[in-house]
């Protein structure tokens, strides 16, 4: 059996003028970076902008499981199947971080025959996004220590700086660091630290910007500091804004490659779907929407956080109204939430999957409370048994809700035709009301409420002092109108990574609330989550090499 690199660079790709052609993208817009990877010219926007919009589609997931549930995969199959039933589509995805590809997972552009190529160039470095994003961040990060140094007019109080410095690379060491040691010529000596680069409010903020003007007075608005009167200091304070939307000024611009199939995709931007928003650029799913009939995107980790975040902050920010949506599970996925460790996934257990799609039943439910039509996508494995599958399609018609087998990782678009016809049919039906889940204008405590009840199943929240206190203050410096950014576990519908399937009667504990004001949403913090991943004892980077001609191997 090939490996997913295997397979992708056996392929045949065609040049990406080709590509673009499929959309009615002209030459003058086209900047290659080499043969088959491009950026779109901002000039574009201006030409299409009376152009009517395509249906969007939505791709999320149960709760994330070891078992895997593949919904990049997922979303680059059903374009694929789309495609094959002559429509018009377009694939709008994140790009990868290099710290998870050298770390944990390998790469990151879907799998088997439903992938993004060049599958290395998108995963190593692409066309220099996240190293642009890093570069403004901290520019900014030695900006705000060269005024301090420099007399500190703004009266910058160092125990209340909230910047920390970032890097694209799972490094632990530098999580918590001291800076300005060596005497008075090298800093004011104080505590810091780094997150790794999709971590950054900047990163948030490229991905929700609707243009270089806007994406200016986005970063003007960060936050980075407060003075010793606990009044905020902003990037616009600094005067950094501009410095930091220059070395931006092409990572703003979406990127165009494809997928194994052809099929046009874009791929830009990749905040972390924690800390912030999880999906990919606005810039890029309104160029796709505009240039396809139907563009199929993804979110960050299970429908709790990832399509929560996607509805509420994605959504409302860009305007969009998604048409579909589609929630992958796996047979493996399922037993595991049903109890079954993950050593014994191939023994075939129905009442294990039976138990486990309790699960599936609230990540239905939820995406209903948003007023969008949902299809279930069943990403098969060799080892599901036809009772397995039989069984989860039974629990999907109960539910109410169309379900699809889903075969693309073997067989590409052609596995996944029938899902292709299932979100084809719901997209087309016009059956879509959606609205976000809750109103700007309630008190932030009441904004996180609603999510946890309403989304996670939670009895009640409690609110730490440093939280209360914290919502308090920026609710005084005028930051309450702003969305809400839950900081949870990925693994669980609670704030413990270990409730596995739908756990009941528990409560979210918020024990910290933070604002990203350029990005526009106040992050509220819950558990232990980590903005600096670190490698395992095994890190993927041990196998990626290259040989004397320049052939990756071993990148997943």
């Amino acid at each position: 059996m090939l490996s997913d690199i295997e397979i992708a660079q056996a392929a045949k790709m065609l040049p990406i003028g080709q590509v673009a052609d499929k959309l009615g993208i002209e030459p003058e817009f086209i900047e290659q970076y080499g043969k088959y990877k491009a950026k779109i010219s901002l000039d574009i926007y201006e030409k299409l902008a009376k152009r009517e919009e395509g249906k969007l589609i939505l791709v999320t997931a149960i709760t994330p499981t070891p078992a895997g549930e593949g919904k990049s995969t997922t979303t680059v199959g059903l374009a694929q199947g789309i495609a094959k039933l002559g429509r018009r589509v377009a694939v709008a995805l994140r790009e990868p971080s290099l710290g998870p590809c050298m770390g944990v997972k390998g790469g990151a552009a879907g799998g088997g025959y439903a992938q993004v190529v060049p599958m290395e160039d998108i995963n190593l470095h692409f066309t220099g996004d996240m190293h642009a994003v890093s570069s403004a961040h901290n520019l900014l990060s030695a900006m705000l220590d060269n005024h301090i140094q420099q007399s500190n007019a703004l009266r910058i109080d160092p125990r209340r700086i909230v910047w920390r410095r970032v890097v694209d690379m799972n490094d632990r060491a530098l999580r918590n660091i001291i800076i300005g040691l060596g005497g008075k010529a090298h800093g004011v000596p104080r505590e810091d630290g780094y997150d790794i680069t999709v971590a950054s409010e900047v990163m948030a903020i490229l991905c929700l910007a609707a243009d270089l003007e806007d994406l200016k007075e986005r970063l003007a608005r960060i936050v980075v500091a407060y003075t010793y009167d606990n009044e905020p200091v902003t990037v616009g304070m600094l005067k950094a804004q501009g410095a930091m939307a220059a070395l931006l000024k092409e990572a703003i611009k979406p990127n165009l490659v494809q997928t194994l199939e052809h099929v046009p995709a874009f791929i830009h931007g990749g905040p972390f779907a924690n800390i912030a928003h999880g999906c990919n650029s606005v810039m890029a799913t309104k160029l796709a929407l505009k240039l396809s009939d139907y563009v199929v995107t993804e979110a960050g980790f299970g429908a709790d956080l990832g399509a929560e975040k996607f509805f509420d902050i994605k959504c409302r920010y860009a305007g969009l109204k998604p048409q579909a949506a589609v929630i992958v599970a796996t047979v493996r996925a399922l037993k595991m939430h049903g109890g079954v460790p993950k050593t014994a996934l191939t023994i075939p257990d129905v009442q294990a999957v039976i138990q486990g799609a309790a699960n599936l039943e609230k990540h239905i439910e939820n995406i209903s409370k948003f007023g969008v039509p949902a299809v279930v996508a069943v990403n098969v494995f060799p080892t599901d048994t036809d009772e397995e599958l039989a069984a989860v399609k039974t629990i999907c018609q109960q539910a109410g809700v169309p379900v699809a087998i889903s075969n693309v990782w073997a067989e590409g678009g052609q596995g996944g035709l029938e899902l292709a016809q299932a979100v084809l049919e719901l997209a087309d039906s016009g059956s879509a009301r959606f609205a976000p889940i809750y109103s700007l204008d309630i008190p932030l405590a009441d904004k996180v409420r609603t999510i946890a009840g309403e989304v996670y199943g939670a009895k009640g929240v409690v609110f730490t002092k440093e939280a209360e206190k914290t919502m308090a203050e920026l609710e005084r410096m005028g930051y309450d109108h702003l969305p809400i950014c839950m900081a949870k576990t990925q693994y669980s519908f609670s704030d413990d990574a270990n409730l596995l399937g739908r756990p009941q009667d528990f409560v979210i504990t918020v024990r910290q609330a933070r604002v990203s004001a350029g990005a526009g949403f106040i992050v509220m913090l819950t558990g232990d989550i980590m903005t600096m991943p670190g490698l395992p004892k095994f890190p993927a980077a041990e196998k990626i090499d290259v040989d004397k001609n320049g052939r990756i191997t071993g990148l997943f």
